[in-house]
C-alpha cells in the first residue's frame, strides 16, 4: 500500500480538536444546508477532510451514507468512534484527498472547515478540485468553504501580526489566536485552547488564502460551472468581509 502524506494537523489537535470546532447547532446547521443541496442523496455523499465526523455524522441522518476522506489517522479514529456511538452510516477512508480515486461517482462531494485552504500549495489545491470534480456523477454538485483572503487582510489591519481572543460558550474556555500573514496568501495561525481547569493546548496551522474567484477559476479548470457563493450557509450573499465563503459548482448533467 502507498503511504498517506499527513501534514500533522490531526496529530497536533487530536483530543481537542472537537473543542474548537464542537459538534454542536451549527454543524447540525451545515448539515441541513447541504442536504438541501444534495441533487441526489440516492447518488451518494463523498467529502474530503471528513476529520472526526462533525459535518458528515450528522448529515448521514439527513441523506443516507456518507464517504469520508481523510489523510490523518488520529482524525478517522475519532470519526469511527463518533459513528459507532451514534450509528452514523459513514465509511471513513484514510487517504490523500489530492489524489483520491474510485470506481464510483457521487451525487454531492464537499470540502468544508478551510480544508482546501490547509492545502497550501495552489497546484496541490487545483489538483484536489480536479480529484473532487471527477468523483462527481453527472448534475453532481460540488461545496467548498474556505477562509476568505480579503476578510483575513482587513482583520491583520495592515499589519503582518494579529492577535484575538474568541470565547466559547462554556464558562471559562475560549480560543486565543496569533495570527502571521507570511505573504499576501499564507496565514500561519498558532492556536491556545484554555479550559475552564486553567489547563491549556497549544497548534498551529497554516492556510492559503483564497477568494471565491481562486475557486471558481480551479472548478471552471475541472469542467465545473459555479452556481453560488454566499458569506455562510444561511445563504446570505457573499460579502468580501466575511471570514469565510461558501461556493457551489455544478457538473452538468450530459457529462
Amino acid at each position: 500500500m502507498t503511504a498517506v502524506e499527513d501534514i500533522g494537523y490531526g496529530a497536533q489537535f487530536d483530543g481537542w480538536y472537537d473543542r474548537i470546532f464542537p459538534k454542536d447547532a451549527h454543524a447540525e446547521a451545515t448539515a441541513r444546508a447541504l442536504a438541501a443541496l444534495h441533487p441526489d442523496p440516492g447518488a451518494g455523499t463523498l467529502e474530503f477532510g471528513v476529520g472526526t465526523g462533525r459535518i458528515a455524522v450528522p448529515l448521514s441522518r439527513e441523506t443516507g451514507p456518507v464517504t469520508g476522506v481523510d489523510s490523518s489517522a488520529p482524525m478517522l479514529a475519532g470519526l469511527a468512534a463518533e459513528a459507532a456511538a451514534q450509528g452514523a452510516q459513514v465509511t471513513a477512508v484514510h487517504a490523500d484527498v489530492r489524489t483520491y480515486a474510485e470506481e464510483r461517482t457521487y451525487g454531492l462531494v464537499y470540502c468544508v472547515c478551510s480544508v482546501l485552504g490547509l492545502i497550501t500549495d495552489p497546484d496541490d489545491q487545483r489538483a484536489t478540485i480536479r480529484r473532487a470534480a471527477a468523483l462527481l456523477a453527472p448534475g453532481g454538485r460540488l461545496v467548498v468553504e474556505t477562509h476568505n483572503r480579503p476578510a483575513i487582510h482587513a482583520l491583520h489591519e495592515g499589519r503582518a501580526h494579529a492577535t484575538f481572543f474568541t470565547p466559547y460558550p462554556d464558562p471559562g474556555t475560549g480560543l486565543q489566536t496569533h495570527a502571521v500573514l507570511l505573504d499576501p496568501d499564507l496565514w500561519q495561525c498558532h492556536q491556545i485552547w484554555f479550559e475552564a481547569d486553567g489547563t491549556t493546548r497549544v497548534g498551529s496551522e497554516a492556510v492559503r488564502l483564497l477568494t471565491p474567484d481562486d475557486v471558481d477559476a480551479y472548478a471552471g479548470d475541472a469542467g465545473l460551472t459555479p452556481t453560488a457563493r454566499w458569506s455562510g450557509w444561511d445563504a446570505t450573499p457573499y460579502d468580501a468581509r466575511s471570514p469565510l465563503f461558501v461556493a457551489v459548482y455544478e457538473r452538468g448533467a450530459g457529462t
